[in-house]
């Protein structure tokens, strides 16, 4: 039976392995052991898991700012996608951004990305005309 849980330390190594998997060629500052203890000292509540049978399955990183919510780090397992996983960890993320007072979640994807743009449009996300832009600080 699978679970959505808010993560937990012993999450570690299943998170890691299925960052590993779903974004292989991501940013040195997104890997898990970079972005898990950052993300768990600001509202561990909206770093949420699937499991099932004990085993991390996928995942979902929220935030709140008071003003608009972001997602990132949806993930599933590759044998596990298209089964419902990521639909309730975008749904049970969306219900804690709500209770939050959240009005609205923002995300990013890669432009060339069609199947993970369709399913955001699935679930009702409409694509923004909007520059992202950002800038890395040296700590």
């Amino acid at each position: 039976m699978m679970e959505i849980v808010t993560y937990k330390d012993h999450h570690f190594a299943g998170v890691e392995a299925l960052w590993e998997e779903v974004f292989p060629a991501d940013s040195p500052w997104n890997k898990a052991a970079v972005a898990i203890p950052e993300k768990i000292k600001v509202q561990p509540e909206l770093f949420i898991v699937a499991e099932y049978l004990g085993e991390v399955i996928g995942t979902v990183m929220a935030g709140y700012d008071g003003h608009r919510g972001w997602l990132y780090t949806v993930a599933v397992k590759t044998e596990h996608q298209r089964r419902g996983v990521g639909s309730l960890l975008l749904a049970e993320a969306e219900l804690r951004l709500t209770h939050l007072g959240c009005g609205k979640a923002n995300l990013q994807i890669r432009a060339e990305n069609e199947a993970v743009r369709g399913f955001y449009r699935r679930h009702g996300y409409l694509v923004e005309e909007r520059i992202s832009m950002g800038k890395r600080f040296d700590r």
